[in-house]
C-alpha cells in the first residue's frame, strides 16, 4: 500500500482546465426534445436519452398541451420519493390547484387535471376502470423510468399498464437505459394499434471523462486518448492490470483511506462526488475515514448548518442521528436503503444544493433519484442484487455514470474507477463501450392479477389480453434472446396456461364460479391488491384475524408482508402472549388452505413471529424506536419499509368496509397508529 499523494498524468492537464461552471444562456430545447413533443401528438412515444438531458421537459410540454386543451394527465414513476419531488415541481409549474398526488401514503387533490403517482396506483385505477366499464380519466399517460419494464420484481406492473391502457390515450415513455427501444416500440404499435415513435438521443448534456485512480493517488485517463469509444485501456492502466501483485489502496476486507481519496479528488477540483460502494456498512464506515476533512468554505458551512437546523426543527427525531456530526462538520453523508426515508431525502437535498462534498452510496441511488455530482467513483465491478453478487451490466454502469456532471453547473463530468479486490478493469472498459442492455418482459401471473382481470373480462377475453403481452410478442417474433427464453416457457401459450392454473385454484377454493366468473367472495377479494391476496382473503373469510384490536391486526398483517427469513428465537420477556396466540390462530386456521396452495404449486411464505411482534410493539407504542430496532433486528430503513408495506396492506383491508366493517375500522385505526414519526415526518424538501 503506497503512500497516497495527489498526482495527475500530463494528458489530464487540458481536461482539468475545462472544469468549471458553464456560462448562463437562455434555455433552448434540443432537437430530440422538440421531436418527442411533436411525436406524442401523433401517437405513442418512447424517449431514450442520457440522464440529465431534459426528458422531464418533454413531459412538461406534453402535460401543458393537454391542460390547454382541457384534458387530464397521469405521470407515473417507480418511487414514492420521485413522485413527491415531481409533485412539488408540477405544483410550481401548473399551480397547486391543478396538481394532485396518489402514492398510497399520500392522497391529495385526487380529481386534479394533473395526477402524479406511483405505477402501482395507476395500474389499480386501470383495474377499477375496467371493472366499472369506464374509461380511465386521463388524456395522456407518462411512464417515467420506463426501463423498469425489465425489473424482475416490478416490471409486471409496467407491462400491465401498457396492455390495459385504452389506445385512445397517448403513452409517453421516458428512460435513459433501454437497448432494444425499437423492439419495444414495435410491440406497443402492434398491441395498441397506434404508432409508437422512438426518439433516441445519445449525446450527454455534460460530457463524461473516465478516469483511473492509481493507488499512489495519481489520476490517469482510463482509456487511450481519453475516449471510451476507442475501447483500449490507457497504457498505465494496462500496465497496472497486468501486474502480478499490483499495489492496493487497502488490504482485503478493508476500505481505502477515503479521506485521502477525497483529498486527491479535491486537489483537482473533482468534488462533489458520489462514491458507490457494495454495502450499507461500507457506506457508513466510510464516513469515519473522512474524520480529518473540513468544509473549506465558511459560507457553505454556514448554509449547511442553517439547513440542518431547519431540518431538525421539522424532524427532531434525527437530532441524535449517528451521522449528523459527519454531515455538519465534514460535509459528507451516506445514502442507502437501511436509512429512514426522511434522512435519505435530506441527504439528497443537501447534495443537490451543493452543500456536501461527498455522498457514499449503494447503487440504489443510481436508479431514478435526481442526485447529480461532478464526479462519480466506484470500487467494484459487481453489484448485489439482493441475493448474490453479479457482474455489472451496461445499464447499471450507465445509471451510475449518468449521475456525473450537473447540467448548468459543470462543463464536464468524471467517472473514476478505483481498483481493488472486486474491480475487474477489463470488464469496466468493455461496459463503457457497450450500449444499454436490452429490456425483457417480466410479466408473471399472480392471484391479484387473476382476480382483477376476472372482474371485467371472461377467460377468453383475458387470453386475448395476454396474447398482447410483450412476453408473447417476443416469443412469436423470436426476439426473446437467450436470457428471455431461459426465463420463460418456450411457446407463446405459457402465460395462458399459468393463468388457467391460477383460475383453477380459485375455482377449487370457491372464489370463482365454474363458468369462470367471480362470486361475491371473489369480487371483494379482488380489492386486496397485495402480495398474498388469497391468504389474507381466506383469513378474512374465516374470521381468523384479531380485528378487535388494531395493534394486534397490524402485527399479524406484518407477518404476511415480511419477505425475509427471520430468526424467531425471541426473549421470553418480550413475547406478547395475545399476539403469539393470535398469530397461531391464523397459522392453524390457514393450515389446510396453505397445504393446498403448496400442493397446487403456489408456495405461501412462512408467517414469522418477529416481524409481527415488531409491528405490534410499534402500533401499541410499547417501545421507543431504537429499542424497537433491537427487537426487530432490522436496520431502521428496513423497519420503516416493513411499517409502510404493512400500512399498504391494511389500506386494502380498510377498503372492504361494506363486507368486513369491523376489520376495516380496525385497519384504519392501525394505519393511524403505525404511520408516525420517524417513519413518516413533516420534513418538506
Amino acid at each position: 500500500m503506497p503512500e497516497i499523494k495527489p498526482g495527475a498524468d500530463n494528458q489530464l492537464k487540458k481536461v482539468f482546465a475545462e472544469i468549471g461552471v458553464p456560462e448562463r444562456a437562455p434555455f433552448s430545447p434540443d432537437p430530440f426534445q422538440l421531436e418527442a413533443v411533436a411525436a406524442i401528438s401523433q401517437g405513442d412515444c418512447l424517449v431514450t436519452a442520457p440522464t440529465g438531458s431534459g426528458k422531464t421537459w418533454i413531459a412538461e410540454q406534453a402535460i401543458k398541451k393537454t391542460l390547454e386543451s382541457g384534458g387530464h394527465s397521469w405521470y407515473a414513476s417507480p418511487l414514492k420519493a420521485l413522485s413527491n419531488a415531481k409533485y412539488l415541481d408540477f405544483c410550481g409549474l401548473f399551480g397547486e390547484q391543478n396538481v394532485g398526488i396518489l402514492t398510497g401514503d399520500r392522497k391529495e387533490n385526487a380529481e386534479a387535471s394533473v395526477i402524479v403517482g406511483t405505477t402501482e396506483i395507476l395500474r389499480n385505477q386501470l383495474y377499477d376502470a375496467m371493472h366499472h366499464g369506464q374509461d380511465l380519466g386521463a388524456d395522456l399517460v407518462i411512464l417515467d423510468e420506463a426501463h423498469f419494464l425489465g425489473d424482475a420484481d416490478r416490471g409486471v406492473v409496467w407491462e400491465e399498464i401498457m396492455i390495459y391502457l385504452p389506445n385512445r390515450i397517448p403513452l409517453l415513455l421516458l428512460s435513459a437505459t433501454i437497448g432494444n427501444a425499437p423492439q419495444i416500440a414495435a410491440w406497443l404499435s402492434a398491441s395498441r394499434g397506434r404508432p409508437c415513435i422512438v426518439v433516441e438521443e445519445t449525446e450527454r448534456p455534460v460530457p463524461l471523462y473516465p478516469l483511473f485512480f492509481h493507488p499512489t493517488g495519481t489520476l490517469y485517463p482510463l482509456f487511450a486518448g481519453g475516449e471510451a469509444r476507442r475501447g483500449r485501456l490507457q497504457k498505465n492502466v494496462r500496465e497496472y492490470v497486468n501486474l502480478k501483485n499490483p499495489p492496493v489502496l487497502a488490504p482485503p476486507r478493508r476500505l481505502p483511506p477515503m479521506g485521502e481519496v477525497l483529498e486527491v479528488l479535491d486537489n483537482y477540483n473533482l468534488l462533489p462526488a458520489i462514491i458507490f460502494l457494495k454495502s450499507r456498512a461500507d457506506c457508513d464506515n466510510s464516513l469515519d475515514l473522512c474524520i480529518d476533512r473540513t468544509i473549506a468554505s465558511p459560507e457553505r458551512a454556514e448554509r449547511l448548518r442553517a439547513r440542518i437546523a431547519e431540518f431538525l426543527e421539522q424532524s427532531p427525531h434525527f437530532s441524535d442521528h449517528r451521522q449528523l456530526w459527519h454531515l455538519q462538520h465534514l460535509g459528507v453523508g451516506a445514502h442507502h436503503s437501511g436509512q429512514l426515508p426522511a434522512w435519505k431525502l435530506f441527504v439528497e437535498k443537501l447534495m443537490t444544493e451543493g452543500l456536501l462534498d461527498t455522498v457514499f452510496a449503494t447503487s440504489t441511488v443510481a436508479a431514478g433519484v435526481n442526485f447529480p455530482a461532478r464526479t462519480v467513483a466506484f470500487l467494484n465491478s459487481d453489484r448485489f442484487n439482493g441475493v448474490e453478487f453479479l457482474p455489472l451490466n451496461p445499464t447499471e454502469l450507465h445509471q451510475m455514470t449518468g449521475r456525473a456532471g450537473r447540467r448548468g453547473m459543470d462543463n464536464i463530468g468524471f467517472a473514476a474507477a478505483i481498483p481493488g479486490k472486486f474491480m475487474d478493469m477489463e470488464l469496466i472498459g468493455r461496459l463503457f463501450n457497450s450500449p444499454p442492455a436490452n429490456v425483457f418482459s417480466q410479466i408473471k401471473i399472480n392471484f391479484s392479477m387473476t382476480l382483477n382481470l376476472l372482474l371485467s373480462h371472461g377467460p377468453e377475453q383475458i387470453k386475448n389480453l395476454l396474447d398482447r403481452s410483450f412476453a408473447t410478442h417476443l416469443l412469436v417474433e423470436g426476439g426473446a434472446g437467450k436470457k428471455g427464453k431461459k426465463k420463460k416457457a418456450k411457446d407463446p401459450e405459457h402465460l395462458w396456461r399459468d393463468f388457467v392454473r391460477h383460475l383453477d385454484f380459485l375455482k377449487e377454493t370457491v372464489y370463482v364460479r365454474p363458468d369462470g366468473s367471480l362470486n361475491e367472495d371473489g369480487v371483494w377479494a379482488s380489492q386486496l391488491r397485495v402480495d398474498e391476496p388469497v391468504l389474507i382473503a381466506e383469513g378474512l373469510r374465516k374470521g381468523l384475524f384479531p380485528v378487535e384490536e388494531p395493534a394486534l391486526l397490524a402485527g399479524v398483517i406484518a407477518a404476511f408482508v415480511n419477505e425475509r427469513e427471520v430468526d424467531d428465537r425471541i426473549e421470553r420477556r418480550l413475547v406478547v402472549k395475545k399476539l403469539s396466540k393470535a398469530l397461531e390462530t391464523v397459522r392453524e386456521g390457514l393450515g389446510d388452505f396453505s397445504k393446498l396452495m403448496i400442493e397446487r404449486g403456489f408456495g405461501p411464505k412462512p408467517l414469522y413471529l418477529r416481524p409481527a411482534l415488531s409491528l405490534y410493539l410499534w402500533a401499541s407504542e410499547t417501545l421507543s424506536w431504537p429499542d424497537l430496532l433491537n427487537v426487530a433486528d432490522l436496520a431502521e430503513g428496513d423497519m420503516a419499509m416493513l411499517v409502510l408495506r404493512t400500512a399498504d396492506n391494511l389500506r386494502h383491508i380498510r377498503s372492504l368496509s361494506d363486507v368486513f366493517p369491523q376489520a376495516a375500522d380496525s385497519a384504519d385505526r392501525a394505519i393511524e397508529a403505525i404511520l408516525r414519526d420517524p417513519v413518516v415526518t413533516h420534513f418538506e424538501a
